[in-house]
């Protein structure tokens, strides 16, 4: 996923290219399959990386010109038709908010724990402009990693790795939090909890980054960790991969102890365990998370340590050492009932490194792929700028056709089941002397568990045209937002409408319908 972990990939790609040839009548039999009904429910997310300054902020950019691009970021992500932002907000045991105890990242201000001047909040800002625009944000974490370079003197007093060098290994010239320390572990869930605890957010999100990728020739320096506290292990690598499965444990516990209704899920590498290494592994043939990260994700889902597991699938359709659809299948078969997001790979569009990437329908065939898959419930692009850069035109394709109808999050039933109450009372007037129709409702009566009411949608049908909110197809307007008003600004003169609101709660459980209002615009 991140920037120094993508430099790699690129070398490594490049021998790898011979080996590859596509399967092209495979990857072409997609486009052909037929596609399913646009989905009412569907996770549409995207990767916004800090780290490095690969989408946001631009380097030495004032506190106006940050906002003004995170505000842009998220308007052209709202037309592309995504709900979803997964926002880096540490990615290297620093920060893009101020209600924590880390010091503000290098790549906000150009020095690590430099304040913004003048002074905002980047994590409350962006909070708040997603939610104006009915997209969760996710507060993206890196647990483990400390530094992304060796520049050591550069770091703020205040870091981590100043105040209790002990905790941290070097690998690669990177110091790395050992996850083998229950000091290192209870840290990390307090970083994690602030942030739960102060700020708006809709979701806990993990990345790829547990163990350090291996690389040839280095040592993970834990033996003396191991001998501490790996009484009861025989083998130090199953030693390390519980020292994870703890540390995913104590964040499910502790995030949904303190926010019940707080999603928490974790973007793997693509591969748990390839066939070769494991029975339950995939057909495939790559690196992977179990025996390489020591990250276990396959049991975080099966024990429902996660309400979502995003793994990052960022090979093409037919490829011959990790196919995408391959990978589908195989995540689809071990979801255990949470949720499945797939991570697609938007940066190696037009690339030019693998050839199926160099195809513009390519994208558009992975989702499609996913939705014929009635165990997967949506995608997360890498990243953000790949997006906004419209390569190859595929956001092009996603706002105009795959995604040109709105779509609700799906739901989480073990976090909450309980839907609101209908609203109540609607009204609805064409304003004086425009096109526009004004919407009013009451709030719904208290819903049976007691939870305050967080947004509305807003349906509409013209004329004759049956009534069914089972679709998409007449959402209009998805708020999250409690206020009971809306203003319709598309109506056409000479047509007559029916509307409707529903509402919804913070998992995005909806309510019943309201009757239909009728107005004609003359």
């Amino acid at each position: 996923m991140q920037y120094l972990r993508y430099l790699i990939l690129l070398v490594t790609l490049a021998v790898l290219t011979n080996v590859n040839a596509q399967n092209p009548t495979q990857a072409d039999s997609i486009a052909l399959q037929k596609l399913k009904e646009h989905p009412k429910r569907e996770f549409r997310g995207v990767w916004v990386a800090t780290v490095g300054n690969i989408d946001w902020p631009s380097p030495r950019s004032t506190v106006d010109q940050q906002k003004q691009k995170l505000v842009s970021i998220l308007d052209q992500h709202q037309r592309t038709g995504l709900n979803a932002v997964m926002f880096q907000v540490r990615p290297a045991a620093d920060a893009f908010y101020a209600k924590g105890i880390e010091p503000w990242s290098k790549w906000l201000m150009g020095k690590q724990g430099q304040v913004p001047n003048p002074f905002y909040d980047p994590l409350e800002f962006a909070c708040v402009e997603a939610h104006k625009r009915g997209i969760e944000l996710h507060a993206w974490f890196n647990p483990y990693r400390a530094t992304t370079d060796n520049k050591y003197s550069a770091l703020s007093p205040n870091h981590i790795t100043n105040k209790h060098p002990e905790w941290f290994f070097t690998y690669g010239g990177l110091k790395t939090f050992n996850p083998g320390l229950p000091e290192v572990r209870e840290y990390i869930v307090q970083i994690v909890l602030n942030v739960v605890d102060n700020y708006d957010i809709d979701g806990v999100h993990f990345d790829d980054y547990f163990y350090p990728y291996a690389i040839a020739g280095q040592k993970i320096n834990d033996a003396a960790a191991y001998q501490q506290y790996g009484s009861g292990f025989t083998d130090i690598r199953e030693w390390r991969r519980d020292n994870v499965n703890k540390l995913i444990k104590m964040l499910t516990d502790s995030i949904h102890k303190h926010n019940p209704r707080m999603k928490f899920g974790v973007s793997p590498f693509g591969i748990w365990a390839n066939k070769s290494q494991n029975v339950d592994g995939s057909d495939t043939h790559g690196g992977d998370t179990y025996y390489e990260l020591y990250a276990d994700s396959r049991k975080w889902i099966k024990e429902g340590w996660v309400d979502y597991i995003n793994p990052q699938l960022y090979r093409p359709i037919g490829d011959r050492l990790m196919a995408y659809d391959k990978l589908v299948s195989w995540w689809s078969d071990n979801t255990y009932n949470r949720h499945l997001y797939i991570g697609h790979a938007a940066y190696r569009l037009n690339e030019h490194q693998l050839p199926a990437f160099d195809r513009p329908s390519e994208m558009s065939d992975e989702v499609r792929l996913l939705r014929n898959n009635p165990r997967v419930q949506g995608s997360v692009y890498f990243s953000s700028q790949s997006l906004t850069n419209n390569k190859l035109g595929f956001t092009d394709s996603l706002r105009l056709n795959l995604y040109k109808h709105h779509a609700l999050p799906p739901v989480m039933l073990w976090l909450d089941s309980i839907a609101p109450n209908t609203p109540r009372n609607l009204v609805v007037t064409k304003v004086p002397n425009s096109n526009q129709v004004q919407l009013k409702w009451e709030a719904p009566l208290p819903a049976g568990d007691k939870e305050p009411v967080y947004g509305y949608v807003v349906y509409r049908f013209e004329g004759e045209e049956k009534i069914n909110i089972s679709k998409p197809d007449n959402i209009l307007h998805i708020q999250y937002d409690a206020t009971p008003f809306f203003i319709d600004t598309t109506a056409q003169r000479g047509k007559t409408y029916l509307y409707l609101v529903t509402a919804i709660d913070r998992i995005k459980n909806e309510s019943d319908r309201t009757p239909t209002m009728a107005v004609t615009v003359q």
